[in-house]
C-alpha cells in the first residue's frame, strides 16, 4: 500500500480490532467519531445511532467474559473523498465468518471510526484463499472493469 491516506485508514482499522481482541473498553471508546452522527449494528442487534448507546454496547461486549475472541482479515480500504474512508473486512467470531463494513471519518487530524457493522456470511470463508475460483456468469459481460478506479486496496 503506497497511498498515506489508505495506509492511515488502515492503521486506524487495526487499532479497532486491536482494541475488540484486547477486550480494552478505554481504547474503543476513544476511537469512535466525536463529534457528528455515528452508527452500529452489532450481529443480531437493532440498527443504533446514539454515541451513547453505542459507546455503552461496546462497553458490555468488551467487559463480558463469555464474548468470543475476533479475527479480521480480507480487509480491502476505499477512500471515498476528501475526509472519508470504508473498510470493507471479514471478521472470525466464534468460528462464524461475518462480513464486516466500518466506516472512517477524519476528525482532529485523526481517522476515527463513524460507523460498524457486521453480519453473517453465506457460504465458506478461508482467510488464506485470496482469489477464489469463480464460475462463469454470462451476467458478468454488462459489468464495467473493476479497472476503472472504483476499487481499493486489499491489505493481506
Amino acid at each position: 500500500m503506497t497511498d498515506p491516506v489508505e495506509a492511515a485508514v488502515a492503521a486506524a482499522n487495526r487499532n479497532f480490532y486491536a482494541a475488540f481482541r484486547a477486550r480494552d473498553v478505554a481504547a474503543m471508546l476513544s476511537l469512535w467519531v466525536l463529534r457528528g452522527p455515528v452508527s452500529c449494528v452489532h450481529p443480531g442487534w437493532p440498527p443504533m445511532t446514539e454515541r451513547r448507546q453505542i459507546l455503552k454496547s461496546w462497553a458490555e461486549i468488551l467487559s463480558n467474559p463469555g464474548s468470543p475472541r475476533v479475527s479480521c482479515g480480507a480487509e480491502t480500504v476505499q477512500v471515498l473523498g476528501p475526509g472519508i474512508a470504508t473498510v470493507l473486512a471479514v471478521e472470525v467470531i466464534g468460528g462464524q465468518a461475518l462480513a464486516a463494513t466500518n466506516v472512517f471519518l477524519l476528525e482532529d487530524g485523526h481517522w476515527r471510526i463513524a460507523h460498524h457493522q457486521a453480519g453473517p456470511m453465506a457460504g465458506h470463508f478461508d482467510p488464506d484463499e485470496e482469489d477464489p475460483e469463480e464460475e462463469d456468469d454470462p451476467m458478468d459481460d454488462d459489468l464495467p472493469d473493476d479497472d476503472a478506479g472504483s476499487g481499493g486496496t486489499v491489505i493481506h
